[in-house]
């Protein structure tokens, strides 16, 4: 007997949040790097959305391990804000997520045909866990914020990129938010990296981080991992809640010659108002150490 062909897999979860903020974190791509993953031993470093009818998506996923990884993507034929998308994947597949308000809650409703390669179950689990993620990331840190800078350099990417890593200039612009800011490690893709600098006491402390991602001359993410304290690393324990996961992405676009800077960053509302007034202030300096021979 011929096993029936199944047509469409169905999964949904209840999130407690309001749509609006359900729809803004399913939809923006800085929020998508942080839940679109089915276990922590991968992640998405970077993410792509133009949420509109004939407009495409893409997301990388890679292992951590860095054993692995490829992109996910397609072309959106239906969006309806708070109410639903429809896409068509790149392999020619459908999709439909719909969202359902229920107050102070959602329900999250998505269907998608099933490709051929592996069992129905096992697609159906991990499309599941992926969505049971992004249920974790909304509830779990409803007190943060994605903080969005931006600044127009007039000066070309290269110059940009450059200067804003090169040790030297970085310890000038970042001045801004320590007199001894600088860093300890490497910017390649999936190294370790300390961001250090004096307190007002004169002890050392900064932030233990590692880089998602380093595409030069477009995008840089990353990751803080916890924070230096008195010269100590630490990464683990109640204390490092607020700061482990957190991310902070700069992406770099040409404009005729000119540079767009934009910086994202997660922030707590405990740090938000010294973000909101120091980071423009970086940003100008680094302006000014561009568009200076």
């Amino acid at each position: 007997m011929e096993t029936t062909k199944i047509k469409s897999i169905t999964i949904e979860t209840t999130i407690n949040a309001p749509i609006d903020k359900v729809w803004e974190r399913w939809t923006k791509p800085e929020h998508i790097l942080h839940w679109n993953n089915a276990s922590d031993d991968w992640f998405t470093p970077r993410a792509e959305n133009d949420l509109r009818v004939g407009g495409k998506f893409t997301s990388r996923m890679e292992a951590r391990d860095g054993s692995f990884g490829f992109d996910f993507g397609g072309l959106y034929t239906s969006v309806k804000t708070n109410d639903h998308i429809m896409y068509t994947m790149d392999d020619k597949r459908k999709v439909k997520v719909v969202f359902k308000s229920q107050g102070n809650s959602t329900l999250i409703t998505e269907t998608f045909e099933p490709e051929s390669e592996n069992s129905p179950e096992m697609q159906r689990d991990g499309w599941q866990s992926i969505l049971n993620n992004f249920k974790k990331y909304v509830e779990k840190y409803d007190n943060r914020d994605i903080l969005h800078f931006e600044i127009n350099i007039n000066a070309p990417v290269k110059v940009v990129y450059n200067r804003m890593f090169e040790d030297k200039y970085w310890r000038l612009w970042t001045a801004e938010f320590s007199p001894t800011s600088h860093y300890k490690g490497s910017w390649e893709k999936g190294s370790k990296i300390l961001f250090l600098g004096d307190d007002p006491e004169g002890n050392m402390g900064g932030m233990v981080s590692r880089i998602r991602e380093n595409i030069p001359d477009k995008f840089v993410s990353i990751e803080h991992l916890g924070f230096v304290k008195d010269g100590e690393e630490i990464t683990s324990g109640p204390q490092v809640e607020d700061w482990a996961g957190v991310l902070e992405n700069y992406s770099f676009a040409d404009q005729q010659g000119h540079t767009l800077l934009t910086v994202t960053i997660d922030s707590n509302q405990e740090f938000k108002p010294y973000f909101q007034e120091t980071w423009p202030k970086a940003l100008k300096k680094l302006k000014s150490l561009c568009e200076t021979n």
